[in-house]
């Protein structure tokens, strides 16, 4: 046997080895996820996708922890099979949310620079946060 020869039977074996088996194919049924109600809602100047049991942080509110909050901003509705979009709320929507806790977010600072002045300065913020737990959507 030749070295071509030699060569040529030590590919064919190793090709041979590391075929692959044939998988089987395993096709997924494309059923519709189940979609469970959702609003989209403002408040402090933003806006929030929530469902219901959904915990969010949004902007301070001046209602004590434990209490029952309404927000009427309702911009969108959807989930249930037809979304209803507001101009610019959807009429007689509301999202019902119990307030957990109030905290205060992470620390930033505010650093002030200007080269070869000798101006420097430095301050800091904290923003105020509620979180609350969404427990109903109407509308």
């Amino acid at each position: 046997m030749t070295d071509v020869e030699k060569v040529t039977a030590t590919l064919a074996e190793s090709t041979e080895d590391s075929a692959p088996a044939a998988a089987p194919s395993k096709k997924k049924s494309k059923t519709a996820p189940e979609l469970s109600p959702y609003a989209v809602v403002e408040t402090g100047g933003k806006q929030y996708r929530v469902s219901v049991g959904d915990h969010i942080t949004i902007e301070r509110l001046a209602d004590d922890a434990g209490s029952e909050i309404t927000l009427d901003r309702v911009l969108m509705l959807g989930g249930d099979g037809s979304t209803r979009i507001g101009t610019p709320v959807v009429e007689g929507a509301t999202v019902s949310a119990t307030i957990d806790e109030h905290k205060r977010g992470e620390k930033i600072v505010v650093f002030k620079y200007k080269a070869k002045k000798g101006y420097r300065r430095k301050m800091g913020h904290r923003q105020e946060l509620t979180r609350v737990t969404i427990t109903g959507i109407t509308g």
